[in-house]
């Protein structure tokens, strides 16, 4: 419990101290967002914002990480480490897309191909990384199972999981990045999705099978370390959303929401919980599930469904205000993630 406390403190205090100077860097070498023409003409007034925010939650969540490990004179586990390379990884494939959309001044960065690309080499190297480093009761950070609330069903073979493995990872950041549409909209939606995970890998840790075999008990290899994990990004997100909240001062970018939509599907696949997943993210289903519903519409009947995809920019030209739509947004989301929660403890409710 005292590195979970020490991450999550150290890193939002990072996060805090670090946003001011880097807004006015930003600033001063005119490092703003480029708004696209087709999105809502409200957002014409946020063009020149700076982005690239998610520079401070990567660097607040990797300090509050390693600096709770120093506090707690523990060492790094390999399953922490794993996921914290997923987090930082797809956050320098974001960080290379920003600044390609800021060099060019266009609201386009890498080509899709690049970026898809930049997400497979990074995702190949957690997967196959998951299956490896058993400790001494054989566990690995991950399995080659599917999961729900712990694994289930026959194994899949290396190369079907690592194909698994990646397309969860590049839907769940793709999905965080269609979320990251309104002033503070992602960042408090991951701050209750990460809430979720410090509760899972703490219960999964009183629960584990190294301390009890018990029916229900758990064999996840490190789940103090995946919450200190999840309490580092949550730090550093509260210290964000302090500066992103309405009106925004500094934008995320796809530095911080690649970042963060690696790390929420990194948690996931060292907890066991890969389909609880869709309901943990349950706002970012739905925005993907708009997007998906609005193209598939289009191309199949030249009709659309929804005024804008995104989800949220329906709302928008419906003429609901924007800090509306990001707090109904956010009451959402707090239910997907407080069902996540009951989902998880339903198994050990008395019969």
């Amino acid at each position: 419990m005292t590195g979970i406390l020490v991450a999550a403190g150290l890193s939002l205090l990072v996060s805090f101290v670090l946003m001011p100077p880097l807004i006015k860097i930003l600033y001063r070498f005119k490092f703003g967002q480029e708004i696209r023409d087709d999105g809502p003409q409200g957002h014409k007034t946020k063009q020149g914002t700076p982005t690239m925010g998610g520079i401070v939650i990567i660097l607040g969540a990797v300090i509050g990480y390693f600096g709770a490990h120093v506090a707690t004179m523990t060492p790094p586990t390999v399953s922490g480490l794993l996921v914290m390379f997923l987090f930082v990884g797809m956050g320098c494939v974001g960080f290379l897309d920003d600044f390609i959309k800021i060099y060019k001044r266009r609201s386009l960065g890498l080509r899709s191909g690049a970026k898809m690309l930049g997400q497979v080499i990074v995702g190949v190297g957690f997967a196959i990384g998951v299956t490896m480093f058993p400790n001494n009761y054989t566990y690995t950070p991950g399995s080659t199972h599917l999961s729900l609330l712990r694994d289930f069903g026959p194994p899949m073979a290396v190369w079907l999981f690592v194909i698994w493995a990646l397309i969860l990872i590049v839907a769940t950041s793709n999905a965080v990045n269609l979320t990251d549409g309104l002033d503070g909209l992602a960042t408090g939606a991951m701050i209750l999705s990460l809430v979720a995970y410090v509760v899972i890998g703490n219960w999964q840790l009183r629960q584990s099978c190294v301390n009890a075999l018990e029916p229900n008990c758990y064999t996840v290899r490190d789940p103090l370390d995946l919450a200190v994990v999840a309490a580092a990004a949550l730090g550093g997100c509260i210290g964000f959303l302090w500066y992103n909240a309405p009106p925004a001062k500094i934008f995320m970018g796809d530095t911080g929401s690649l970042a963060l939509g690696g790390l929420l599907v990194g948690l996931a696949i060292t907890t066991r919980t890969q389909l609880l997943l869709l309901v943990i993210g349950g706002l970012f289903v739905l925005i993907t599930a708009s997007v998906i519903i609005q193209v598939g519409s289009f191309r199949l009947t030249g009709k659309r469904v929804f005024r804008m995809a995104p989800l949220q920019h329906h709302f928008e030209l419906r003429g609901w205000a924007e800090t509306t739509i990001v707090i109904r947004f956010w009451i959402i989301q707090g239910l997907f993630v407080a069902l996540g929660i009951a989902l998880f403890y339903l198994e050990w409710m008395p019969r």
